[in-house]
Formats: C-alpha cells, sequence, structure tokens
C-alpha cells in the first residue's frame, strides 16, 4: 500500500466512528446553547498544535471533539442572518460526494454528475414556474449574482474582449445584498454606477423611481444594462414587484436578474407570492438557504443558454471537446465561470427524492408561519415594536426605549448582545431608517413553535437584566 492508502476496513471503522460522533452532536442541538460560550483566544488555542510528522492515526478523530464543541451549532433557535439548517441525508451524500471525487467541468469528465445536474436545474426551475431554464450549481448567490451580471454586461456592453469602453448602469434597491456592488466592481463597471433605487413603505423598490433613473442615465449619454430585482431583500424579506419590472424591462431592452438567493425557493409553497419570477433573464438561488442543504450549495438558473456561452466560453485546446453529441459534447466551463466544480447537485438531489417536493413545501410553509406568528407576539408584548412588514420568514422589531434616537440604538445593540450571551436564542441585526433592529430569520428545519415563543422571552428578560443594572 502507497503512504496514504486506508484499507477498506480501516475506512469502514473509520467512517462508522465518524457517523456516530455526526449522530451524536445531530442528537445534542436541543441542550446545546445557540452560540458556543468560547472567546476568540480559546478558539486559536484550541488549534495551535501544528501538524505532525508522523500521522496519528485514528486517534485524530478525538480532537474534531473540539470543533464540534466551539462551533455555532445548527440549532432549532439559530435565527440570524439567512443560513440553512443543514440536512443530515445532504450531508451524507456530501461524504459520498468527497469519495467519488467528481471534477464537474464536462460530461466526459464526470458524466453521471453533469446528466444529474442538468435534470436537477430542470425539475428545480419548472416547479418556481420557470420552466425551461437553464443553469448550474455554484458556492452560492454572490458567484450566481457575479455571472449574471457578466451575462447582462455581454448582451449590452461587450466587454470581455477589449474591455469596458463605456459607461454602463445596472439598477437596483437599495435593499440590494452586499454582493452587487461587489459584482460591480469585479466587471470593471464600477460601483458608482450602481443606482440604488428608493423603496416604497413595505421595502420594495420603487417602480416610478426606477423609470425615471433609466430615463436620466439615458439623457446623460449612459448605457443602462440591468436591473436587480430583489425576491427576499436580505433585511426585511421583502419582494420587489418581479412582474412589473419584468415589463418595464422589456419595454427598455433591459436585463433582468432576479436576487433570489434568500427568498425565491418560497415560491415552491407561496407561488402567489413571486408573481413575474418566470420573466426574469437569469434567477439565483442559495438552496444552502431555504431548501436547508449543508454549505456550500448556490444555483443560477437563466432563460438563454447562449448568453452564458457569449460570457462564459472560451476554452484552451487541451479542454476543447471533440464530442458533437449535445450531451456527451457538453461543458459547464461553457455556461459558467468556474472550471473545477464540486459535484454539489448531488445532496441536493438526494435530499428531493429522500423527503419529496411535498415535505420541502411543508416546511418552507412552517417557516412562514413562525415569523407570522413572532410578529404577533411583539405586537402583544407591549414593550416590543415590528420595524418593518413581515413580507417572508425575516422579523424586524426593537425593544420600546423611553428615549429614541442614538440612547435608543444603543440599548437595542446591547440587548442583542446579552440575548447571545445568554444563550438560548440567536439573533441578528439590521439597519432600519437609519435605526438599529433586532432580527430573526426562519430558514430552519429545525425550528418548533416553543423555540419561536422563546425569542420575545429572552429579549424581554434581556432587557431587565440590563435595565436593573442602570
Amino acid at each position: 500500500m502507497t503512504a496514504l492508502a486506508l484499507s477498506t476496513p480501516d475506512f469502514r471503522a473509520l467512517g462508522a466512528e465518524l457517523i456516530e460522533l455526526a449522530a451524536g452532536y445531530l442528537e445534542s442541538l436541543e441542550a446545546r446553547p445557540a452560540f458556543p460560550g468560547i472567546s476568540g483566544e480559546a478558539s486559536r488555542q484550541a488549534f495551535e498544535h501544528g501538524l505532525p510528522e508522523n500521522g496519528l492515526g485514528p486517534a485524530v478523530l478525538a480532537d474534531l471533539r473540539a470543533v464540534l464543541e466551539f462551533s455555532r451549532p445548527p440549532s432549532p433557535r439559530f435565527f440570524g442572518y439567512v443560513l440553512g439548517s443543514g440536512e443530515p441525508v445532504a450531508a451524507l451524500a456530501d461524504l459520498l460526494t468527497s469519495v467519488l471525487n467528481q471534477n464537474v467541468t464536462a460530461w466526459r469528465s464526470a458524466p453521471a454528475a453533469v446528466a444529474l445536474e442538468r435534470e436537477l436545474l430542470t425539475d428545480l426551475a419548472a416547479a418556481l414556474g420557470c420552466r425551461g431554464y437553464a443553469g448550474s450549481f455554484c458556492g452560492g448567490g454572490s458567484m450566481a449574482n457575479l455571472m449574471a451580471l457578466a451575462m447582462a454586461r455581454e448582451r449590452h456592453l461587450p466587454a470581455n474582449l477589449s474591455g469596458v469602453r463605456s459607461a454602463g448602469t445596472v439598477y437596483a434597491s437599495s435593499e440590494v445584498h452586499m454582493s452587487i456592488p461587489k459584482a460591480m466592481a469585479l466587471l470593471g463597471l464600477g460601483r458608482e454606477r450602481l443606482r440604488l433605487i428608493r423603496t416604497d413603505e413595505r421595502w420594495r423598490m420603487s417602480l416610478p423611481d426606477l423609470r425615471e433613473a433609466i430615463a436620466t442615465d439615458r439623457a446623460a449619454g449612459l448605457t443602462p444594462l440591468a436591473v436587480v430585482a430583489t425576491a427576499g431583500t436580505v433585511n426585511t424579506g421583502s419582494i420587489d414587484p418581479l412582474a412589473a419590472i419584468a415589463t418595464l424591462c422589456a419595454e427598455q431592452r433591459l436585463w433582468m436578474h432576479v436576487d433570489g438567493a434568500y427568498g425565491a425557493l418560497a415560491a415552491l409553497a407561496v407561488p402567489e407570492r413571486f408573481a413575474g419570477l418566470e420573466m426574469a433573464d437569469s434567477l439565483s438561488l442559495d438552496p444552502h438557504k431555504w431548501l436547508y442543504q449543508p454549505l456550500d450549495c448556490g444555483v443560477l438558473l437563466f432563460r438563454d443558454p447562449a448568453a452564458a456561452r457569449t460570457a462564459f466560453s472560451y476554452t484552451g485546446d487541451y479542454a476543447r471537446s471533440l464530442n458533437t453529441d449535445p450531451l456527451e459534447g457538453f461543458a459547464f466551463f461553457e455556461e459558467s465561470l468556474e472550471l473545477s466544480r464540486r459535484f454539489r447537485a448531488l445532496k441536493l438531489w438526494l435530499s428531493l427524492r429522500y423527503h419529496g417536493l411535498g415535505a420541502f413545501r411543508a416546511a418552507i410553509r412552517t417557516d412562514l408561519r413562525h415569523a407570522d406568528a413572532l410578529a404577533l407576539a411583539i405586537a402583544a408584548s407591549g414593550r416590543l415594536e415590528l420595524s418593518a412588514p413581515v413580507s417572508l420568514s425575516a422579523v424586524c422589531f426593537r425593544y420600546r426605549a423611553e428615549a429614541d434616537g442614538a440612547g435608543s440604538d444603543d440599548l437595542n445593540a446591547a440587548i442583542l448582545k446579552r440575548v447571545i450571551e445568554r444563550g438560548r436564542v440567536y439573533l441578528s441585526n439590521a439597519t432600519l431608517n437609519d435605526r438599529f433592529v433586532l432580527r430573526a430569520c426562519f430558514v430552519n428545519h429545525r425550528t418548533s413553535d416553543a423555540d419561536v415563543a422563546q425569542i420575545t422571552t429572552e429579549v424581554l428578560a434581556a432587557a431587565d437584566e440590563l435595565l436593573a443594572a442602570r
């Protein structure tokens, strides 16, 4: 055997021990704090042992206990950011993905993986009402959004050959995700050419303001390229008026991209909230958010594969396919920024087939119900107030302080810090109308009604502790 070879019995034994460790960890989630009580220095010291010259063998698994203890657990009471909960069937599929070690560049490199991914994308798009869309898996919404805007740029302001030669503008609401300004910079368009459009009382992009901004830029000799509509803003979960934006984009000959990384997958359960989704030129999704998949698992869907090939096709002779068969000659690297690609589709495929689409629809509806329940509890508390309407599963709220302004913001920030220190629930924060707000987001298949009920209890208890100490 070679130096790195592992016998089949040793692999079985190691795998069994690792699975037992993982199963025990999942079993303990209910009792674990929502965030580990550990300092940055303690976490550094836990992993400062260096790399051994001689291997530790199976004893190395004991070191994983520190990884488990010092990690933020996928707790049923984690309500921060927009982070899915890591469905276990998908986690097991990830192990097989690593064993197979497929580089999903082209059919000739990974025939099963390429065929499975393409069929899964077709089925997923159809389930969202976007029948006929193609696409690819990627690391997450940031990569998907970057690729979508690259396609939009090449459609309306070709730059792959000679670089960006004139000023192109892109439009999005003031609630747009930070990945869009990053994409503008990386594509040579510049963050200053991203027009942030005012939002209405429900934090949705204003159509009159959008139309005016496009007209102003055209009159100034600029080249409008695309509108980024958001299907689930990261702060409030608001959904831009997709159908109206699509109509405007068609009229103005602009690319319409929908950033659906957070919210668009909820169209599986409440399609009526996403009317117009099927009119987009491109759509980003993050199954590692609202399909509960382990990281990383992003998707870019697009209407026209030729637009993707225009943006991304540049193949050296060593990688060029000599097969003209539409299946056997297919290469993802002709339609994607990535060359080396992990078999990300396998976990979602296995998870969806194991549980069925109906189970995921039900889980999403439960998350939406949990958000509504929290909003009702906030309204009933008398000491808390909603900061924004609840559009999907994100709930923004504040503690009602006697003082307004900075003092009130400081108190709410201190409440958030104390809530996390108490360890029973984990919340995050947002800024709305220049005010600091608490934020709970439900994209967790483990969360129960009892877990939701703890949120207001914990916030009020943290507030009482802080006020008593003043």
